[in-house]
């Protein structure tokens, strides 16, 4: 009798991650994003991968995994997004784009019966990076009416069929990650940034209050639709920063929601994660007691204030982390060697908890990473990534 057996995809890998049910490798899941981006459209690309038309297809060319939430992303358009369509019940919108110098810069005009919001976004060139220069909500005093109006009009429409044509191209190599949430307090950054977010929480409560309690109800109905379209993983692009998203304001904000999405995706053998970036120590326990699934790109010393497996430490037996490769070391290391030894620590402090980790960007790749540095990290896995 002959036995057969099964061979171990990379999305079997990512699978078994989000069943905290390690298999034969570290997964090894990188994002990126903004370095493909400006190296193809600078036309700094490496002679051997010229042919490559997406970061799809360099994670591919790599032969490493793929748990991503920015595959499907115009990085020139949004931070995050693209799998959900903003839907609008009286209010209009007009969206403008124009070329300045080589920078494509958005605008996007809500028209309410309260009057007008406008924000602008550019895609600075240059940098390959995209940044806000003006706020949804930047005159509290006269927009309120008018912010109030669209957020109570706004719903949240996910495309089952862009989703999983993505996933179709995919394939075997990973699993996307639907990056389309964000949480009530998030959306006071988005509508007027992070700092004036602190100055609406207090100065205007309880219309914040309003406006937060109306965004949980839109995006706990997106939670629903996506898990409606069978999606495995999915992400609140939260910034999750202790500077902006304090215990007090997360218990005030945010709790409520986090702890409903996450028994949502649970109940329905799904798993919800939250996008990591700058300082956790203070909020790690707080994020695991709601039931968060995972943390994507957790920043360690020097960039963050505690290290991965300690932070694995913080928050239990189930949490699910990604990260391990900043900007920081993407752009100091200069032989292979080095690269080596810091992989080798990394891997021998996360490998009793290998079965919930995941070596990827801390946020993303840095354009200024030499090509060599992205290929000696690939080896280096390769060569001490076995479990």
């Amino acid at each position: 009798m002959q036995t057969t057996f099964k061979t171990i995809t990379r999305r079997d890998r990512v699978q078994g991650v989000l069943k905290r049910r390690a298999l034969n490798r570290i997964v090894y899941a990188p994002n990126y994003w903004q370095w493909f981006t400006h190296h193809r459209n600078h036309g700094l690309l490496p002679e051997e991968i010229r042919h490559v038309t997406s970061q799809l297809e360099l994670i591919r060319w790599l032969r490493l995994d793929v748990f991503s939430r920015n595959i499907y992303c115009d990085a020139t358009q949004c931070w995050f997004g693209g799998l959900a369509e903003e839907v609008l019940d009286g209010v209009e919108v007009e969206v403008r784009r124009q070329t300045e110098g080589r920078d494509l810069v958005t605008e996007k005009i809500y028209r309410t019966r309260k009057g007008e919001l406008t924000e602008r976004l550019r895609f600075i060139f240059d940098e390959s990076t995209l940044v806000q220069e003006k706020f949804l909500l930047d005159d509290a005093a006269r927009q309120a009416d008018a912010f109030e109006e669209l957020v109570r009009a706004r719903r949240w429409r996910f495309n089952r069929s862009l989703y999983e044509k993505w996933q179709h191209e995919v394939g075997d190599d990973g699993l996307v990650n639907a990056g389309e949430l964000f949480s009530p307090l998030k959306l006071l950054h988005l509508a007027a940034g992070a700092s004036n977010a602190v100055f609406l929480l207090e100065d205007l409560p309880d219309r914040c209050r309003v406006w937060m309690n109306l965004c949980e109800s839109a995006q706990l109905d997106l939670v629903r639709q996506m898990l409606a379209a069978g999606v495995p993983a999915m992400m609140a692009m939260d910034n999750l920063d202790a500077a902006f998203h304090s215990p007090r304001y997360l218990e005030r904000c945010s709790a409520s929601f986090y702890e409903q999405a996450s028994r949502l995706c649970r109940e329905a053998g799904s798993a919800f994660f939250i996008h990591a970036c700058g300082h956790q120590r203070a909020i790690l326990p707080l994020i695991a007691s709601l039931g968060v699934d995972g943390l994507e790109g957790v920043a360690f010393p020097t960039l963050g204030d505690v290290e991965l497996d300690e932070a694995m430490r913080l928050t239990g037996d189930r949490m699910i982390i990604t990260g391990g490769i900043s900007a920081m070391e993407t752009e100091k290391f200069q032989t292979y060697d080095e690269v080596r030894r810091y992989v080798e620590n990394l891997f021998s402090r996360m490998k009793p908890y290998a079965h919930r980790f995941i070596l990827a960007a801390s946020c993303s790749t840095s354009i200024r990473t030499r090509w060599e540095i992205l290929k000696w990290f690939r080896d280096a896995w390769r060569e001490l990534g076995a479990i």
